[in-house]
């Protein structure tokens, strides 16, 4: 059997279909002989033979059998049954195989009204020829034609349909349907040749008026398109937003919208008033990606190294990104839970979310929110006001060109509301999962799918986002480095970084290990790594100096802890350390900052008095409070001292004074140094605490455990007392942290003082 490949050819079964004999010798490869099957296999764009391969070949055939081959060069092949076309085997010679099998079709049309509507077309066809030379021949043609296939197969290449609609007429299974296609196929077809004619009557016309206003469209959208083709340079804007709106894949309700806009600048024209916003409006919703992304594979081996790559440490917060890759790969999702990272600046939030589009291979956008204060900022201001514009989340979408990618919103913890509204509240409805897939910005004024962008948050405090906003995401916490991974950071990272940035040879720069600690120590004081890029890169830059003023000599420029100081051009950062204590009333806490952990002195003093509290050192309300608890809580510990607190005054100080200070977890410090002045028996400098009291005398958990024994081992403190319900926070420090300190969780105020030995072994300090 034969294996004949054609192309925009209308054939259904049961037709006779005229074709040449050179086409079937072109693409079959031989000679046609009489009684010879076929298999007519259709092609979806126009190839040789030669040039096929199996993606060209459209899944259903047609079988066939030659019933005529003329010597005027034409043949006529009967067509069959319908073919599916389980496999196509294209040999080297370009010999095709086909494993095909039988596709029934649903037996469903009633014979009286296929006999109708064959008459009709006749009468139609009838009509149409008449008046013309050729009148007798076609009347002859007409009256042999026994089905409305044998009609199409003979108008085919008259016909203006594309060949992907000729095929669906074959891929139709219901001969009812397949012949209304065929029926509105021929009518449309004859109307484009009899534009100009005239209905032979008023059923009729209207009868026909559906069929001619669509073959009328069709005719017109086929001349704009070759004019078009031929002359690309001429086309106007609004044609182009014309094709932009065909091909965007828009919901309904966006078509509708940008397709009344354009029709109202088509009507006012360039003069109108509103010209510029309709045209920047039609501009903005024709860029967006309004198609679904297709959901591609993920490799969460390659997506690990990519972490690791970029990012060193951060191994809770990498586990955390895996665990989402990984269920996004398996429900086949764009995205999952909105996630929201947290910590002090420079940890890496933002870059971390580069990182994850790099592993999704997905775009990457940020969108920064510090400052703003406006909701139309999230969702667009509406068209009716001058210099509207969308806002900064579709902004974001159309910059990223798809609608899958993974937008960053950076400092959503400094979002604040005005007259003008909350952004905060806007952007409840972007963050939230069962809303996000109509999303409506106010200049658009049309739904928008937001469901497959893969949303990220990041701040550097949970204590300024609403509750509402907060319960849509979930929380990450980024905790600051430690000075070992502050090393590998910058040695890895920073350093590379820094030499390329600046132009110079990487052979002819170099940092001792120990002059990049005394960088990490001595000049930087944070948490992130921010600080610490900014030195190397003020190192590079000193080298590149050097460099460039020797010329063609080389230079080789070796930082060293002796030199380190020369190419800084400053004075090391001065860090709060643990100093000898032999005073009474002196105690050592701890604090944590946007910018890490800290250690601060609780001051106490006694003078001549009535027994009045003085707080000094811009202490807010929490803390406050929590010195009033700790003196009551001394005078209930200390009864027989009544007397010393009725005379005197008590002075609590805590520096540095210019700095706020507020929080409840200074509590277990307040009271440790009021009993150490009470007792008279100093506390060792090296020993540092944390916690809040409550007056049962509990010691209560506090936050940002972490970062305050990163601070305490910075500063040179050997032994931290914290919280017992804080036990399980010690999983989150680093191994090098706990190493370095003796780290004692207690539950009462008690632990604390037996553990000192504040007990009365010597008389109170006199009150000065």
């Amino acid at each position: 059997m034969a294996v004949l490949p054609v192309y925009n050819v209308l054939a259904v079964p049961g037709a006779n279909l005229p074709l040449s004999t050179e086409q079937y010798q072109k693409a079959a490869g031989r000679v046609p002989v009489v009684g010879e099957k076929v298999t007519m296999i259709f092609l979806k764009s126009p190839k040789e033979r030669t040039e096929l391969q199996e993606e060209d070949i459209y899944p259903i055939g047609l079988s066939g059998i030659i019933t005529e081959v003329n010597e005027k060069g034409y043949l006529v092949v009967q067509s069959g049954v319908r073919v599916d076309i389980r496999e196509v085997s294209i040999g080297a010679d370009r010999r095709i195989d086909l494993d095909i099998v039988r596709r029934p079709d649903l037996d469903d049309l009633d014979p009286d009204v296929e006999e109708k509507r064959l008459k009709d077309v006749k009468k139609t066809l009838l009509r149409v020829s008449s008046g013309n030379q050729w009148e007798g021949a076609v009347r002859s043609m007409i009256s042999g034609w026994s089905s409305l296939g044998d009609i199409a197969a003979v108008l085919s290449r008259f016909m203006m349909n594309s060949p992907r609609e000729r095929y669906a007429v074959l891929e139709e299974d219901s001969k009812t349907r397949r012949a209304a296609m065929l029926e509105k196929m021929i009518y449309e077809n004859i109307e484009v040749n009899e534009v100009n004619g005239e209905a032979q009557s008023a059923q009729e016309a209207d009868y026909q008026k559906v069929y001619r206003e669509s073959a009328i469209r069709k005719q017109i959208e086929y001349l704009q398109k070759e004019l078009d083709k031929m002359h690309p340079e001429k086309v106007s804007d609004l044609r182009k937003f014309e094709l932009k709106i065909q091909e965007s894949g828009m919901n309904s309700e966006a078509r509708e919208e940008a397709e009344k806009i354009l029709n109202r600048l088509k009507k006012e024209g360039q003069q109108s008033p509103e010209n510029g916003m309709l045209y920047d409006y039609l501009d903005f919703v024709t860029s967006l990606s309004w198609k679904r992304e297709p959901a591609l594979p993920i490799n969460i081996k390659e997506a690990e190294r990519i972490l690791n790559e970029d990012h060193y440490g951060l191994k809770k917060v990498k586990e955390r990104i895996l665990q989402q890759i990984a269920v996004m790969n398996l429900k086949k999702q764009q995205a999952g839970s909105i996630l929201l990272f947290v910590g002090a600046p420079g940890t890496g939030k933002t870059s971390v979310g580069q990182s994850i589009a790099r592993a999704l291979k997905r775009k990457y956008v940020r969108v920064s929110l510090g400052g703003v204060r406006d909701e139309a900022d999230i969702r667009g201001h509406r068209r009716t006001y001058i210099g509207a514009m969308p806002g900064r989340i579709m902004d974001g979408i159309r910059k990223a060109g798809v609608s899958n990618p993974v937008m960053v919103l950076d400092e959503v913890d400094k979002l604040s509301s005005s007259y003008n509204g909350d952004p905060a509240s806007a952007l409840l409805e972007v963050l939230d999962p069962e809303q996000n897939n109509t999303f409506t910005d106010h200049y658009m004024n049309v739904p928008y799918d937001l469901s497959q962008v893969l949303f990220i948050c990041t701040a550097n405090t949970l204590d300024t986002i609403p509750a509402p906003l907060l319960n849509r995401m979930e929380v990450i916490r980024f905790e600051g480095y430690t000075p070992l991974e502050k090393f590998h950071i910058a040695r890895e990272h920073l350093i590379p970084q820094a030499v390329r940035a600046v132009g110079i040879p990487e052979e002819a720069f170099s940092i001792t290990d120990d002059a990049l600690n005394a960088v990490i120590s001595d000049y930087t004081r944070e948490a992130g790594v921010r600080g610490l890029k900014k030195c190397t890169d003020r190192l590079c830059r000193a080298a590149a100096v050097e460099i460039v003023e020797a010329e063609d000599a080389p230079v080789k420029i070796g930082i060293t802890r002796e030199n380190l100081r020369k190419y800084m051009d400053m004075r090391p950062v001065p860090h709060t350390k643990v100093e000898p204590n032999r005073q009474p009333g002196v105690v050592t806490g701890l604090a944590w900052t946007e910018v890490g952990g800290e250690i601060l002195y609780v001051e106490t003093l006694f003078t001549k008095g009535s027994g009045k509290v003085q707080l000094t050192g811009q202490l807010g309300d929490v803390m406050k409070e929590s010195a009033e608890i700790a003196v009551s809580k001394v005078k209930a510990l200390f009864p027989e001292k009544a007397k010393l607190f009725e005379e005197n005054d008590i002075h609590i100080h805590v520096p540095d004074g210019a700095t706020p200070k507020d929080g409840p977890s200074a509590g277990i410090t307040l009271t440790t140094a009021l009993a150490s002045l009470v007792t008279g028996i100093p506390v060792p400098s090296d020993v540092a605490m944390t916690g809040e009291v409550s007056l049962r005398s509990r010691v209560n958990p506090i936050g940002g455990l972490p970062e305050k024994l990163m601070a305490a081992q910075r500063a040179g403190v050997k032994k931290v007392y914290i919280p017992w319900d804080n036990r399980e926070d010690l999983e989150d420090v680093a191994e090098e942290v706990k190493n370095a300190l003796q780290i004692v969780p207690v539950k009462d105020v008690a632990d604390v003082l037996d553990d000192l030995g504040l007990k009365l072994k010597a008389p109170a300090i006199a009150a000065v």
